[in-house]
């Protein structure tokens, strides 16, 4: 696929590394040369430095014969200008924007054929925002994700001393949870994937990943480790367009406190917000965190735009008593280096949205596609379509798909319908076992160990020319 990123920030770039290792032709457009230079030396893409709404520049990249345009840069009005030019003079078949204001969002209209002609538009500070209120819903979870709308989670935990299950083979799983489904998906011990079988033993520090319907979630997670008291007192360090979401959208719900240190920015944090307490003050203020309480908080949130103000905060919030800590962190090196230790949960911006924008470009019915791990892993929502003769997974047994090494089906949701007008009457969660039967229409979720593995998962389910 011949793809154009418009961008060579942290969404871009990112977008960027995920596709070009699938034999992708990708071309990065973006005004600064030293970013273009910087990517250039680390992946195989072509650029362009220039305005990404002009017609010459897109014309430069390929716009012509290109197959989809992603546009990222940190302005919405070059990326609709972008689109619309796209659509305009070259006819270039899928369009997908990045709108940070809410205003576009909420007139969709403007995004039509015959306005600003965006196939997709994904809102990164919304996804973010939404990943990090599903960790306070669920604050034993490193990440929660949902598949099928809503229906079936996927929730990563660190195993913890004293677990039920800690220290019993995965097949005990049965005999504590008798009358729940559930599907250990993974195992990362010391960083490095492990097959779960029967007879595999979790042990403390073990980051495991299960699947189950949303509503047994919870008694899945009890077995793993100490279930955490309810989140109640939040503190956010940075009112940026992140934390200015996060506190409007649980101020209701719990007690927050926000702390943005420009005046003007405050000032405008106070009159938007209704609940939540806005201060005036530095994140790393130690004075100002003790006057606030961080010794009884519950959840210590750094969204600034600086990510070593946000590893320092967070740090010290742990150090001067507060439960948990988030911090979000651009440099995946940092991600990596920090998470598990005064800091709970690190959070990559672009490796959380990065799903959104996927979903648009992997070939088949891909419904959802989320990166887990810090990009490592994938975990795919495909419908599975055809009959027998032109695919690979419909009316066959789990065990008879050629799933690649290091892929594996964690559960299956299936519309039941009404036989008359064909309405959906409910959808059931299905834990597959070997012999379980793929249908037309299943919506299944695979769990990937490597996103090197995604390619082929998805040649699997594509139907043949023959299908109709």
């Amino acid at each position: 696929m011949k793809i154009i990123i418009l961008g060579a920030g942290q969404v871009g770039a990112s977008v960027a590394e995920n596709l070009v290792s699938e034999a992708n032709d990708i071309t990065l457009v973006d005004t600064s040369a030293d970013y273009l230079a910087e990517l250039r030396e680390r992946l195989e893409v072509r650029t362009v430095c220039g305005n990404a709404a002009s017609p010459s520049v897109l014309r430069e990249a390929g716009a012509e014969d290109a197959d989809l345009l992603i546009a990222v840069t940190q302005s919405d009005q070059t990326n609709l200008c972008a689109c619309r030019i796209a659509k305009t003079l070259f006819n270039l078949p899928t369009r997908i924007a990045r709108l940070r204001s809410t205003d576009y969002v909420d007139h969709p209209e403007l995004l039509d054929d015959t306005n600003f002609a965006v196939d997709f538009s994904i809102c990164p500070e919304q996804i973010v925002t939404d990943h990090i209120k599903r960790l306070i819903a669920f604050p034993e979870a490193l990440q929660v994700l949902d598949f099928a709308d809503g229906v079936v989670s996927l929730i990563g935990v660190r195993a913890f001393e004293g677990g039920p299950l800690v220290g019993h083979p995965l097949k005990a799983l049965r005999f504590h949870l008798p009358n729940v489904e559930v599907r250990i998906a993974a195992i990362y011990r010391n960083g490095e994937p492990i097959i779960p079988e029967g007879d595999t033993v979790i042990v403390p520090g073990d980051e495991v990943f299960c699947l189950a319907a949303t509503v047994h979630i919870r008694q899945v997670m009890r077995e793993l480790r100490r279930t955490d008291k309810p989140m109640r007192r939040i503190m956010i360090a940075g009112g940026g367009n992140i934390g200015f979401r996060l506190s409007r959208s649980i101020e209701n719900d719990y007690h927050v406190k926000i702390i943005e240190v420009d005046k003007h920015r405050a000032d405008m944090l106070a009159t938007q917000l209704g609940r939540s307490l806005v201060l005036r003050g530095d994140t790393t203020d130690e004075k100002l965190l003790e006057n606030e309480g961080i010794d009884e908080t519950d959840l210590f949130v750094a969204l600034t735009n600086d990510e070593e103000d946000n590893i320092m905060s967070a740090s010290l919030a742990k150090r001067m008593g507060a439960r948990r800590t988030l911090a979000l962190i651009n440099r995946k090196s940092y991600v990596d280096l920090v998470q598990g230790g005064p800091i709970d949960i690190a959070i990559s911006p672009a490796n959380t949205s990065i799903g959104s924008l996927l979903a648009h470009v992997r070939r088949g019915d891909v419904v959802a596609v989320h990166s887990l791990r810090r990009g490592a892993a994938e975990a795919l929502e495909i419908i599975a379509h055809g009959k027998p003769k032109d695919s690979k997974v419909v009316g066959r047994r789990i065990e008879e798909i050629p799933l690649p090494k290091g892929a594996s089906i964690g559960a299956i949701v299936r519309d039941e319908r009404r036989g008359g007008d064909g309405k959906v009457i409910r959808r059931m969660v299905i834990i597959p076992h070997h012999d379980t039967l793929i249908e037309s229409g299943d919506h299944v979720i695979v769990f990937c160990t490597h996103k090197n593995l995604v390619n082929k998962v998805e040649k699997l389910f594509q139907v043949s020319f023959t299908f109709l």
